[in-house]
């Protein structure tokens, strides 16, 4: 049985370099790098370069680089923190955001007498610029934008520069869940104007359970975790170390073959929806995400036309056949659950249909491509 990996979007494989780099941490440098004497400064320094290289990366300063656990923890530190430090009053979101902000939105709901507008959607997912507009135009209120760069699951974009200008303009910050980017785009925090980004590690070739913030000088935003002063008083917690060298090993080996890799990706990408659209009559592509100029190149969530009957097996199906993708996001395997995304721009009959997303990275090749094209057709088409 062949084994084809396309949920990328899920997690990605570590790169060779990270695991060495790692492994030679882990070996090597096991001193606490809080710790005064020599073997807590070694993991220390290991840390500092880290940071520096990510900072380098997005045009940051390193202080403004707060190491966690990942995308979820720093979504929600900087929801919490924005509230109860900085005093925002009203949230400006969407409905199609990652649960590590509409689950934290609704914590604080419950905590804070907050004011939430969700943005409309156009119906490929897109934000409706001129009602964002509209809404950071109708009240004084110190207001936090959330929005998410690249979406999850149906890969649509916001112009992460508009938005940024358009929150500068009126007084509000701007968050963005850039998890699906950083890695995979280049972006530059002096030329875009937001305060606050997030990032993973394990979407871009690194190690799972290590991420960070990037949190814009004088933000004043206070701890989520409470403890020691690590992370300059930002995170309290021993650092992992091999994890931060790990993060920092894989993007910096990300962004250096970004030009070459993205270009793989896309031929990927544009080969899937090629040959679906020529010899799978029906086939839909939620939330444009078979069109470049609309979404990332890095996925494409495909609406079946299977009957309802059929349906349930298919994932299964592919499974069997050796092809690892999704039905939502990785966040909701497992749970009966449906898409809050597809939900929010699909009617009842288009919903009712299999959607699936298929996510790529510079690791797959195109006769993987060609092999699950021929499965999904062999079992909608039977």
């Amino acid at each position: 049985m062949k084994s084809v990996y396309f949920d990328n979007a899920a997690t990605t494989c570590l790169r060779p370099e990270v695991v060495e780099v790692m492994s030679d941490v882990l070996s090597n440098c096991y001193g606490n790098p809080s710790s005064t004497h020599g073997f807590g400064r070694q993991a220390k320094s290991h840390i500092e370069n880290a940071r520096k290289t990510i900072a380098e990366s997005l045009g940051a300063a390193p202080s403004e680089i707060v190491f966690t656990s990942g995308g979820t923890e720093a979504d929600n530190q900087i929801l919490r923190a924005a509230v109860r430090d900085l005093g925002v009053k009203r949230i400006i979101s969407s409905k199609i955001e990652h649960h590590a902000v509409t689950h934290t939105i609704d914590q604080l709901c419950e905590e804070y007498n907050l004011t939430v507008h969700f943005v409309n959607l156009l119906e490929n997912g897109e934000i409706d610029v001129d009602h964002l507009k509209n809404l950071l135009e109708s009240d004084s209120e110190l207001t936090l934008v959330s929005l998410m760069h690249i979406n999850n699951e149906i890969g649509v974009k916001i112009d992460l520069n508009l938005v940024a200008e358009l929150c500068k303009a009126h007084g509000a910050y701007f968050h963005s869940d850039t998890v699906q980017t950083i890695g995979h785009y280049n972006v530059d925090v002096n030329k875009t104007p937001v305060d606050f980004l997030v990032a993973s590690a394990h979407k871009f070739h690194g190690p799972k359970g290590v991420g960070f913030a990037f949190v814009r000088k004088n933000s004043k935003l206070k701890p989520l975790i409470f403890g020691g002063s690590q992370e300059r008083g930002h995170r309290a917690g021993t650092e992992s170390v091999h994890n931060i060298v790990g993060m920092a090993k894989a993007l910096e080996i990300s962004l250096e073959k970004l030009d070459y890799e993205s270009q793989h990706i896309t031929q990927l990408k544009t080969h899937f929806v090629n040959r679906l659209k020529s010899e799978l009559p029906g086939v839909m592509f939620n939330g444009d995400s078979d069109r470049s100029e609309k979404s990332t190149y890095t996925l494409i969530n495909v609406r079946l036309p299977v009957s309802a009957e059929k349906a349930p097996l298919l994932l299964f199906q592919l499974d069997i056949k050796g092809i690892a993708c999704s039905k939502g996001s990785a966040c909701q395997s497992g749970s009966d659950m449906g898409s809050h995304v597809l939900s929010a721009i699909l009617s009842g009959g288009e919903l009712a249909k299999p959607s699936l997303r298929f996510s790529f990275s510079a690791m797959n090749t195109i006769a993987e491509v060609d092999y699950a094209v021929d499965v999904i057709k062999e079992f909608v088409l039977v």
